[in-house]
């Protein structure tokens, strides 16, 4: 299989590519900026903001995979514009599957879902009427392109909504602060941390798990058996932010130094994934609760030199 994914020097894209890779896939990487992480990943540098379509990568592709996206809630909040970059570049590559007649796979986000009390969330049950950041319309602007594209020209399709993804390749912190790996290494220096939101429940998804349902995805909607579904792929289970700060100080062997503040504008309080369908559909079974996935990204941070 030839695979085209886009922000394929991001975390989930970097792991996907590899694991594509690994079992001898060809892939072919567009990001904006070089893969920080690993060579063995072709990368084209193109911005899909501004890319002629002539300067798009010949296929033919059997997939394409969008995950390009400007990803930090609050960040979108203080500079809206882009959130309308995300919206088109996915649009940019939308079109581009649409005129080559390509399955596309969306990476999309919880964030869709909103400020939810109740404690799970099934994916009908997403409301688009009120989006709760600039990020989150911005995924829900990409899911409807994606619907219509599939209703007008036959576009065949997976969405993916993707839960506080973390683990290898996710602490490039200088990029963009996410919260896992900038507590890990704030707690291990001894620094302080600020948790935004002390009763925050996220449903924290070890990469490994992510990357697992993915593939499941890729190869059903290449041979035709899953199409046109929108997938939750999460573990399953919320922990709030003091849960994690708690492991991160026993696997580091640290006392955290932590301070309080209310969440920030944009920001969701809770969110836990309804992930039965990707069972039913995908035959998806998480792994790795958060008490092991942590220590397993401390370990790599540790051996790249983070920690």
């Amino acid at each position: 299989m030839r695979v085209l994914i886009t922000g394929s020097s991001g975390q989930i894209g970097t792991n996907l590519g590899l694991a594509l890779i690994e079992r001898g896939d060809e892939v072919v990487g567009i990001d904006r900026r070089a893969n920080a992480w690993t060579d063995r990943l072709k990368t084209i540098q193109l911005d899909l903001l501004t890319v002629r379509p002539e300067d798009l990568p010949k296929g033919p592709f059997d997939l394409v995979v969008h995950l390009a996206a400007h990803a930090k809630v609050f960040e979108l909040v203080e500079m809206p514009y882009r959130a309308l970059e995300n919206v088109t570049s996915c649009f940019a590559a939308l079109e581009y599957a649409r005129r080559h007649k390509v399955p596309f796979v969306f990476g999309s986000s919880r964030e869709v879902y909103g400020d939810i009390v109740r404690h799970v969330t099934e994916e009908a049950e997403a409301d688009f009427v009120v989006a709760e950041s600039p990020y989150s319309a911005s995924k829900i602007a990409g899911e409807a392109f994606i619907y219509s594209f599939a209703e007008c020209y036959g576009l065949p399709y997976l969405v993916f909504r993707f839960s506080n993804v973390y683990g290898r390749y996710d602490n490039d912190i200088e990029r963009m602060e996410r919260v896992l790996p900038l507590f890990i290494r704030r707690i291990s220096r001894d620094e302080p941390i600020v948790i935004y939101g002390k009763e925050k429940v996220f449903d924290f998804t070890y990469v490994d798990d992510c990357i697992d349902g993915m593939l499941k995805g890729v190869d059903a909607l290449a041979a035709g058996k899953v199409h046109n579904q929108t997938i939750n792929l999460a573990y399953g289970q919320g922990s709030t932010l003091v849960d994690a700060v708690n492991i991160i100080g026993l696997a580091l062997n640290k006392t955290p130094k932590v301070t309080y503040a209310p969440p920030r504008p944009g920001e969701v309080m809770r969110y836990v994934a309804d992930i039965s369908k990707a069972r039913q559909l995908l035959g998806y079974e998480p792994q790795t609760p958060l008490t092991a996935g942590i220590p397993l990204s401390i370990r790599w941070a540790r051996e790249h030199g983070n920690v």
